[in-house]
């Protein structure tokens, strides 16, 4: 039996993907970004311990609110760290005519197959566009994210990109440029989306006894982005409906 470690679950999301959304947030992440807002669900152990069935069971009780356009977000953590669990999962949810959604920054175990067959959409975290960069940002490197990429772009799963924009990290024109001749050269991008860095999970933190990497980072303000985030839209999308 297969059992899965949930963390929260969010009945009625509205920025993760499509329409109006069930969000599951699964336990587990390898990454250690330093702008990282939900430290708490780093570790596998943590959370709530269910079968898919039982899951899907739940989710599925808000199946009337999703209309033609919502459906099913898996989140986390990183849902991929969870393959076995998150493909069966993903395997109910498309048997019952729900569409699924998979928010994850692509630092799973390898293999994606099973996953991505019953995966609608893809929200790919772009930390960052080239290796150091990217260790320098996470600690890790980006050879698995490499993976999941290309795996992704075989399937030809469709992707809504995000990029955090951090305040002297991520957020300059030499680097937003060089975001968009990286994004230019992938396929199946539907969306682009910037996100500007906050500072909501800080208490989390200091509640758990850890250093927080960023302190004294100020949040950024979304409308400092707006220019590139139609810029990006413009120059890195396909026209294609979901």
């Amino acid at each position: 039996m297969t059992l899965g470690r949930i963390h929260s679950l969010e009945s009625m999301g509205l920025v993760d993907g499509p329409g109006v959304r069930a969000v599951v947030f699964l336990q587990g992440c390898a990454l250690r970004c330093r702008y990282c807002h939900n430290p708490d669900t780093w570790v596998m152990e943590g959370g709530e311990s269910c079968t898919p069935q039982q899951l899907t069971g739940r989710l599925l009780r808000f199946q009337p609110y999703f209309g033609q356009n919502g459906g099913v977000t898996f989140s986390g953590g990183e849902p991929l760290l969870q393959p076995e669990f998150l493909a069966e999962c993903l395997a109910l949810c498309r048997q019952a005519g729900v569409h699924t959604c998979l928010d994850t920054a692509g630092c799973g175990l390898g293999e994606y197959g099973p996953i991505l067959q019953n995966t609608g959409l893809v929200l790919l975290d772009v930390k960052h566009w080239e290796a150091e960069g990217y260790r320098q940002l996470t600690g890790r490197s980006m050879a698995a994210f490499d993976r999941f990429l290309e795996q992704v772009q075989e399937a030809g799963v469709p992707l809504w990109v995000r990029h955090v924009a951090v305040p002297g990290l991520t957020d300059g024109a030499e680097h937003l440029a060089g975001l968009e001749r990286y994004l230019q050269t992938l396929r199946h991008i539907r969306r682009v989306e910037l996100l500007p860095y906050h500072t909501l999970g800080v208490h989390k933190y200091a509640a758990l006894g850890i250093p927080y990497p960023l302190e004294g980072t100020p949040p950024m303000e979304g409308e400092a982005l707006a220019d590139w985030n139609r810029r990006l839209n413009e120059t890195c999308c396909e026209k294609e409906n979901l």
